[in-house]
């Protein structure tokens, strides 16, 4: 098949004005192209953000309503100029230039810097199949040899800067897609097209060709630096909800819990050894065999008291989530309904077999299937059935096999029709926004006294605004998987959504289990799985959770002991953090900040930084820098190692490289060391210890010691001062779980700190919520040693240091 039009068929040479090309409207412009045979339009919908249409003129233009984009145009001032060759666009951001001869856009600030140019435009017909009348719609951007890009999904590549890929993208168990990318000239493109896609970068130019389309419809935001663009995505695509404080307590899981007892049982050890916990989960076949499966209720006969289990644990105050799918067993009421209205899909799905024993018995095929969740009557069935789970106070919703899996998968797969009457091809990559906001809107629907939390397994641009955290999908234990997954958080977050978190140790843990759960005494699973948790306490969520063994901490040893220490330590720091995470998270939601951020986000002018993949920033405070690789063991997986155990003398004394950014000046977090930055430096990675630093100009607030997120008012808290530059810092509290901050109930104390005076200004609290601490004692600390303590009303207040 050919290309309709392009630049391939010489559409420069062949231009010739045949009549006046251009009209224009309140937002915009449409313009005829290509010597009359491409429609270009151009709108506004704000100064830095444009949306582009290009379509063949003979077939008019496709009338579209996107599912992602919320935003609707403003009312913005440009100018337009025309020659016979090309239409010049400016706002007070943006000037763009609009080439007649071919229809490609080139994109400069108002001040004349060169952002992008577009390549070529390509309509390639579809002549065949469900999808005849259409097009694979494509569109390329020029870009500089040397410029990265980031964002992209979730991409299992070990990559910071996604240049040079080429690939397929089809929303999977372990990688997912945006549909975007951003650069760091710091303007990004979100292609608005939910077919499969591919991406393809041949080091000048990178292009989006989507399977399915009618029209090349994509937004080029320009937010002037990668914080800039990911506020546009929002502000396109919606805001972020705040998420219960409980969410950002520890979580522990299991493949799987068997018995409600065995659920109960971790709960009421963590409160016994004393090691905070807030949150438990129960993963899959707790409705019974799999002729049930997603049955969405306690059928299996181990959980014959599943209401006295969920008060259980609320009674421990720690909170629950259940696994949930996007398929169903034929055995199930959810299956009849849906059949019987044509919303279920045929293609084959997991699990494979209706018995729950492994390996899979074909000869009892399980006859499960996807729903088609592009009905709006399809995701009400969804939600009455998981409404009863609501009723029960089950706490959220562990979304898994949002992608939704594929067995056995070919592209036929993707000629099923769904209820948008399109194929699934043409919408695949949408399912899981579709499945995972249906439940959201129906639960805000019914019930406003608790936040919605739902923990994912895939994404599209846009879930941000639905209450969900996306994990990374199921990844083996191992070191190369563990540095894979840094990265592909970063990217994730420069997506525009914040909320991303992995496996703590990885899923698959088999090759380290010599039998009888041996694996938690193995120093080679030790040394990995004490790193991945000092990483896991510096994502948005902090879950433990894997297949083959059990890995709750009692497992690891007894306290006392190194490992068990260790895992503790990072677990106590984490609640430590919590006015910091959740002041963090306001920022998130108020004002589009992200909580795992790349190097590259706030030291774009340090070039050592712009593929640098492994290091992160924390909020604006913290430089995080896992131990990547194993210091004291190997990197190589085996059911036992040399010694059974290390002494805790062992487990110590080696060093780890760390690159402190330009631009600032760093102070080791646990000695308080300072140092000055674009260095590398050999910092101590003893087992119990990750290389964590603090930027000078920061200030961090520390909670007292807890066992679960919200035992204890915060009218006792720690401020610790990181002279070297002014700092600012917004405090923020609200009643921790449900609404009412969209009503205005919170407060927040803005603290400054005057660097050059030495002086800590408390400013006046804004705000109030019910039960708020009428006074708040502060304890300032400062790296010296020096304390200061502050019983604060309210009123504003200044404290020499």
């Amino acid at each position: 098949m050919k290309k309709l039009f392009g630049t391939i068929l010489g559409c420069m040479a062949a231009f010739v004005l045949t009549a006046a090309p251009v009209t224009k409207d309140v937002h915009g412009i449409t313009a005829s192209a290509c010597d009359g045979r491409m429609t270009v339009s151009v709108e506004f919908y704000t100064p830095s953000t444009v949306r582009v249409v290009k379509y063949p003129t003979a077939d008019g233009r496709p009338q579209k309503e996107s599912v992602v984009v919320l935003a609707s145009p403003e009312n913005v001032r440009f100018t337009v100029k025309e020659t016979e060759r090309e239409v010049v666009l400016t706002t007070s951001a943006l000037r763009l230039t609009l080439d007649l001869s071919n229809g490609a856009l080139t994109y400069d600030t108002s001040k004349g810097t060169r952002l992008l140019q577009e390549g070529d435009a390509t309509f390639t017909p579809i002549t065949e199949g469900v999808d005849k009348g259409t097009y694979a719609v494509g569109q390329a951007f020029l870009l500089d040899k040397d410029e990265p890009v980031y964002g992209v999904g979730l991409l299992q590549n070990g990559k910071m800067s996604q240049r040079g890929e080429n690939r397929e993208m089809q929303q999977s168990n372990l990688e997912d897609y945006s549909h975007s990318f951003q650069s760091v000239k710091g303007y990004g493109i979100y292609w608005d097209n939910y077919a499969v896609t591919d991406i393809r970068d041949d080091g000048q130019a990178l292009s989006l060709i989507s399977r399915v389309g009618l029209l090349a419809d994509y937004y080029f935001m320009y937010g002037g630096n990668l914080d800039g663009v990911v506020a546009a995505t929002r502000h396109l695509t919606g805001d972020v909800p705040m998420f219960a404080r409980w969410t950002y307590g520890f979580w522990q899981s299991r493949e799987r819990y068997a018995s409600q007892e065995e659920l109960t049982e971790v709960v009421d050890r963590h409160r016994q050894l004393q090691v905070p916990l807030d949150g438990i989960i129960q993963d899959w076949q707790y409705w019974g065999n799999n002729y049930l499966w997603n049955a969405m209720e306690f059928l299996n006969e181990n959980f014959q008291s599943a209401q006295q289990m969920i008060d259980r644990v609320h009674r421990q105050n720690a909170h629950m989530i259940i696994s949930i799918w996007a398929s169903f067993g034929p055995q199930t009421k959810q299956y009849r309904e849906l059949d019987a209205k044509g919303l279920l899909f045929d293609f084959e799905t997991w699990p494979r077999s209706g018995l729950s024993f492994w390996p899979p018995r074909m000869e009892y095929p399980s006859g499960v299937r996807v729903y088609d969740a592009y009905s709006s009557e399809a995701r009400d069935i969804y939600w009455k059935y998981l409404s009863k789970m609501n009723d029960m106070k089950i706490d959220g919703w562990w979304m898994d096999s949002t992608d939704p899996d594929h067995h056995s998968y070919k592209d036929s797969d993707l000629d099923e029709l769904t209820a948008t009457g399109t194929s699934y091809r043409s919408v695949r990559n949408i399912y899981p926004l579709m499945t995972v906001g249906g439940v959201y809107d129906h639960q805000r629907a019914a019930d406003s006294s608790h936040r919605v939390f739902i923990l994912t397994r895939s994404f599209f641009t846009g879930q941000q605004r639905y209450g969900a955290n996306t994990w990374t999908g199921d990844t083996q234990s191992s070191w190369s998987d563990f540095r894979t997954q840094i990265p592909m958080c970063l990217n994730y977050t420069l997506t525009g959504l914040p909320h991303v978190n992995t496996d703590i140790g990885g899923f698959f843990a088999s090759s380290y289990n010599g039998g009888n759960n041996s694996a938690p005494r193995n120093p080679l699973f030790q040394e990995l799985y004490v790193r991945w948790m000092q990483f896991g306490a510096f994502c948005p969520m902090m879950r433990s959770h894997g297949t083959d063994i059990k890995r709750e901490i009692y497992y690891f040893g007894e306290k006392g002991e190194p490992v068990f220490d260790a895992l503790e330590k990072q677990i106590r720091m984490r609640y430590e953090l919590l006015p910091y995470i959740y002041s963090t998270s306001w920022q998130v939601s108020r004002h589009n900040d992200s909580f795992m951020r790349a190097l590259v986000m706030d030291f774009p002018e340090d070039r050592n930084v712009w593929d640098m993949g492994l290091e992160f920033m924390f909020g604006r405070a913290f430089l995080v820098a896992p131990v990547t690789k194993a210091l004291y063991t190997s990197e190589r997986a085996a059911r036992s190692y040399q010694k059974s155990s290390l002494t805790a003398e062992e487990w110590q004394g080696k060093t780890f490289d760390v690159y402190l950014p330009a631009g600032a000046t760093w102070y080791d977090y646990w000695t308080n060391q300072r140092y000055d930055g674009g260095q590398t430096i050999a910092a101590d990675a003893p087992i119990d210890r990750i290389p964590l630093y603090v930027r000078a100009g920061s200030i961090v607030p520390k909670g007292p010691e807890v066992q679960y997120a919200d035992e204890k008012v915060w009218d006792e808290l720690d401020l610790t001062v990181y002279p070297g530059a002014d700092a600012t810092f917004t405090l923020y509290d609200d009643e921790g779980d449900n609404y009412n901050y969209e009503k205005g109930l919170y407060s927040t104390i803005p603290l400054k700190w005057n660097d050059r005076s030495r002086t800590l200004t408390i400013g006046r609290r804004e705000g109030r919520y019910p039960d708020m601490p009428a006074v708040v004692k502060f304890t300032v600390h400062l790296p010296d040693g020096l304390v200061r303590t502050v019983s604060y009303n309210g009123s504003p207040k200044s404290v020499k240091l």
